[in-house]
């Protein structure tokens, strides 16, 4: 009786520890499996390639490798001097051409006030013609003009987006090419944090839902679900030779889930300081009906 009486508290105590830690332990295994939070994120941004819009040798280098760069600013000067005279002679041109065209205009206006029986009909036809014809190439010198003094002004390599020049290696005196790219701008304007979620738990993300990210430095950020990718690669079935899909014949029972990007639009300020392609857990916190916040648990390990 002595032992049954000293056994029962101690059986009682874990009867009520496992009715406790059981609810509890289960809660915790449904929130981890299936809460919207993944350690597989980054920081993304599109980059611009610049290039020259006209051939030519480098002037004048006025960035530096890393420096931050607003839409318009100057980054590179062309040497100016070909595309000065390219212009003085589309100049010169136009003023040759407009007064070919003058000179045709008033032939054409004399030979109209003569009776038919003083010009024929073909001679009427000619100048008719000459004047058409004199018109047009000054529209053509005109047009040319115009290119030459737009090359002027693309001698100046100008930013074409608010960023961040990354991959300068260009020194005064480099031959670039038109259309090949010579630096890299990364478009501070749309830096973003892509997580990568499994498919299981994106019933639970929806589009404004308040999203938070944790970079690998430290760094915490807060922002809102901005889209959701809707298609991602099949590698079981990739195209044959003849454009048929070509399945693989071979099926794996241990069947992972897939990984959907989700993207994040950032809204914290210091947004400049982010690297691009740096590591992010991410997190859904918040439903975009409500914008109220979840707790977030502590000391979480991720997928």
């Amino acid at each position: 009786m002595t032992m049954m009486s000293s056994t029962f508290p101690r059986v009682m105590l874990i009867v009520l520890l496992v009715s406790v830690a059981a609810p509890v332990g289960i809660g915790m295994w449904e929130h981890y499996a299936t809460a919207p939070w993944t350690r597989d994120g980054r920081v993304r941004a599109d980059i611009i390639a610049v290039a020259p819009d006209v051939s030519g040798l480098v002037d004048e280098v006025l960035i530096k490798d890393n420096q931050l760069v607003r839409k318009g600013d100057v980054m590179l000067r062309l040497d100016a001097e070909p595309f000065r005279l390219a212009v003085s002679q589309a100049e010169a041109a136009l003023a040759n051409r407009e007064a070919a065209a003058e000179k045709a205009a008033g032939d054409r206006a004399r030979y109209e006030k003569l009776s038919e029986g003083v010009v024929s009909q073909q001679q009427r036809e000619t100048i008719r013609a000459a004047d058409l014809q004199a018109k047009a190439l000054y529209d053509q010198a005109t047009a040319d003009l115009a290119i030459a003094r737009l090359n002027l002004d693309r001698s100046e390599i100008r930013a074409p987006a608010n960023g961040r020049v990354t991959q300068l290696d260009l020194r005064p005196g480099t031959y670039v090419t038109a259309g090949r790219g010579i630096l890299a701008l990364m478009d501070t304007d749309t830096v973003r944090v892509e997580g990568y979620f499994e498919e299981t738990t994106l019933p639970q993300i929806h589009v404004g839902d308040v999203a938070a990210a944790r970079l690998m430095g430290g760094a915490k950020l807060r922002g809102r679900i901005e889209s959701i990718a809707r298609s991602i690669d099949d590698r079981d079935k990739p195209l044959g030779t003849s454009l048929l899909a070509s399945v693989n014949p071979f099926f794996s029972w241990d069947r992972l889930t897939q990984r959907i990007t989700v993207r994040i639009h950032i809204e914290s300020k210091d947004i400049d300081r982010l690297i691009v392609g740096a590591t992010a857990m991410v997190e859904v916190v918040g439903k975009a009906q409500s914008g109220r916040l979840k707790p977030r648990p502590s000391g979480r390990a991720g997928p």
